[in-house]
């Protein structure tokens, strides 16, 4: 049942509860390996070969400053190193250390365990659903009102 209070605030506020939740269980599962959620998703999107910071910025939902940060930290634990764009000099991709691609296949196990935990209970339809909302959600809040 949803209190008088819950109704003001919307569910706005549960989601982000739910998504303060989410984050906290992410880094404490990251913390053995020395990440935070961002770094470990920097260090998957980047395995994926070929990212300058700026695709990588837009699909972590950071600005430049933030990437600026999370690259030297990395670049700083060894985990990636900078370098010039094979075919556009003007350019700079990430690429992996043999450290950071080492650490990679740790990451997704992580990762599943914890939609494992948030869908717990729930039908397949229910998680497909779910996962349409959010991704509406999303959308509204990024187009412009």
């Amino acid at each position: 049942m949803i209190d008088q209070f819950q109704l003001v605030l919307g569910g706005g506020s549960l989601l982000v509860q739910v998504g303060r939740e989410l984050n906290t269980e992410t880094e404490r599962r990251l913390a053995p390996l020395g990440l935070t959620a961002q770094q470990a998703a920097l260090l998957l999107h980047a395995a994926r070969g070929d990212s300058t910071p700026s695709l990588l910025k837009s699909r972590l939902g950071t600005d430049t400053a933030g990437m600026t940060r999370l690259l030297d930290r990395l670049q700083a634990k060894g985990l990636l190193r900078r370098a010039r764009h094979r075919s556009d000099r003007r350019s700079i991709v990430v690429e992996l250390t043999d450290e950071g691609h080492a650490l990679v296949p740790s990451l997704p196990p992580i990762f599943g365990k914890i939609s494992h935990q948030v869908f717990e209970g729930f039908s397949p339809e229910e998680i497909e659903q779910v996962t349409e909302m959010l991704g509406r959600i999303l959308r509204n809040l990024s187009e412009e009102g």
